[in-house]
């Protein structure tokens, strides 16, 4: 689990540090814990966060939110609530550990490329979120994927072009997944006696589904195209060699 600082958990639910102190006050969030006069937000925080925000923009009042959250937790304990949202929030599942990024780090994987314009476009796609002086990211596999690209000779405008149109298409098909589950799936159960349990195992079932789904439909497009990418240039550097050839036999007779 990431811990956050008052002002990384606001920027991470895309919101102000006067918000999250609000919905503190209204008993919305839970408390923070406390390292010395520090407070440290968990994921769980930034889930209800962000169903927080969610709700307001929907049109609830911090009464209404407050009824709701009060009815949810009813009858259940405080770790059977904060276990289904640390479920929502768990990274554990996708293999993925957030890590911390230096500005060294960046100019030597990407050189001179790495201007401020290229950093903000890096924290807009969410793969690298500010900390203090330094970063983290909290996908290291585009991260990573990303140096790669550069250090192949891709610039890294374009890699980051196409890091957000991949981006937008897994969203758009996310969109469609979320649109099947609401129909099929969560309406299947009607009591809050039955849902907490219900739901951890639709989350525990539907991400390796997704992630699996997603990866061998990546793996099966890299094996169609990148052979043929190559391919083509082979055969194109091929028929230069034997006109070169051909060419230098002509000359000699």
């Amino acid at each position: 689990m990431v811990d956050y600082r008052i002002d990384d958990l606001a920027r991470a639910a895309g919101t102000t540090v006067r918000n999250v102190r609000v919905y503190q006050d209204r008993d919305l969030l839970p408390p923070p814990r406390k390292e010395g006069r520090t407070a440290i937000y968990t994921d769980a925080h930034l889930t209800r966060l962000k169903l927080i925000i969610s709700m307001l923009e929907r049109g609830y009042a911090f009464a209404q939110i407050k009824e709701m959250l009060g009815a949810w937790e009813s009858g259940r304990s405080l770790g059977e609530v904060l276990g289904l949202e640390e479920a929502v929030a768990d990274r554990t599942w996708a293999k993925e550990q957030p890590r911390t990024v230096t500005l060294g780090e960046l100019r030597r994987r990407f050189g001179t490329q790495i201007t401020p314009s290229a950093i903000k476009r890096i924290i807009d796609l969410g793969i690298l979120e500010r900390r203090g002086r330094g970063f983290v990211t909290t996908s290291p596999l585009l991260y990573d994927a990303a140096s790669e690209m550069v250090d192949l000779g891709i610039p890294l405008s374009d890699t980051l072009t196409i890091a957000e149109e991949l981006l937008r298409k897994v969203d758009s098909l996310g969109e469609d997944l979320a649109d099947l589950v609401r129909e099929h799936v969560v309406t299947r159960v009607s009591s809050a006696e039955e849902a907490t349990p219900f739901y951890g195992e639709v989350i525990d079932r539907l991400r390796p589904l997704v992630f699996n789904a997603l990866q061998a439909a990546a793996i099966r497009s890299a094996e169609r195209l990148i052979p043929a990418v190559v391919g083509e240039r082979m055969a194109e550097v091929m028929s230069q060699r034997e006109v070169a050839g051909s060419n230098r036999e002509t000359a000699g007779h």
